[in-house]
C-alpha cells in the first residue's frame, strides 16, 4: 500500500503545483494584503478542497458533473467570480495609492471567503475528484478510506504549496512595495485571473 500511496502522492503533488486560479488568487492576495492575508486565502482554498471532498463523498459532485444544467450554473458563477477578482485588480492598477488594493479584498469578503468560494465554483474539482481521485485510492483500503485519506493528502500538498509561495511573495515584500512593481503585479494577475475565468467558462463536463 506504501508504494501505491507514494504514487497518488505524485500524481496529486503534479496537479497541485501547477498553475491555476487558486495560485492567482493566493498571489494577489498576499501582495495586496501581505502574508497573513495570503494565508487566510490559502485556507480558504483548503476549506473549498475539504467541501469537494465532502460533496463528493454523498454524490453530490457526480450528480454535478453529470447533470449539464448543474455543471453549467457552477462553472459560469466561478467564471464571473474570477472575471470580477480580476477586473478589480486592472482597476486597483490604476490607482495612486498602491496600498488601497487591500480595500476591494476586505469588501469582498475577505481572504479566507476569496479562497474558498474561488475553489468552491470551480466545477473541474468535482470532475477531478470523481473522475481521477477514485483510481488512485488505495486497493487495500474501502473506497470511502481511501478518498478520505487522498483528499486530505490533496489539501495538505495544497497548503503546503501555496503556503510556501506566500512565505516567497513575503519575503520579497520589499520589491512588491515598490508602486511600479504594485501596478504591474495587479494588471498581471488580473489577466491571469480573467484569463482562468474564460476557460472555465469553455469548459465541459
Amino acid at each position: 500500500m506504501t508504494s501505491h500511496l507514494l504514487v497518488a502522492a505524485g500524481v496529486l503533488a503534479l496537479l497541485t503545483v501547477a498553475p491555476g486560479p487558486d495560485m492567482a488568487v493566493v498571489a494577489r492576495q498576499a501582495v495586496a494584503g501581505g502574508r497573513s492575508d495570503g494565508f487566510r486565502t490559502v485556507l480558504g482554498v483548503a476549506a473549498g478542497l475539504l467541501l469537494w471532498g465532502l460533496l463528493t463523498a454523498v454524490g453530490l459532485a457526480a450528480l454535478l458533473a453529470a447533470s449539464a444544467t448543474a455543471f453549467t450554473v457552477v462553472k459560469f458563477a466561478g467564471a464571473a467570480y474570477l472575471v470580477f477578482l480580476g477586473i478589480r485588480s486592472l482597476l486597483n492598477s490604476r490607482r495612486p495609492e498602491p496600498n488601497v488594493a487591500e480595500e476591494p479584498a476586505r469588501r469582498e469578503g475577505g481572504p479566507w471567503v476569496t479562497g474558498a468560494v474561488t475553489n468552491t465554483l470551480n466545477p473541474k474539482v468535482a470532475v477531478f475528484y470523481i473522475g481521477l481521485l477514485p483510481t488512485l485510492a488505495p486497493p487495500q483500503l474501502s473506497p470511502q478510506a481511501g478518498m478520505a485519506l487522498l483528499v486530505l493528502t490533496h489539501v495538505m500538498l495544497t497548503v503546503i504549496w501555496l503556503g510556501g509561495f506566500v512565505f516567497l511573495l513575503d519575503a520579497a515584500k520589499a520589491f512588491f512595495a515598490r508602486s511600479g512593481v504594485r501596478r504591474w503585479m495587479d494588471r498581471i494577475t488580473g489577466a491571469v485571473l480573467i484569463t482562468f475565468g474564460l476557460r472555465i467558462a469553455a469548459a465541459q463536463p
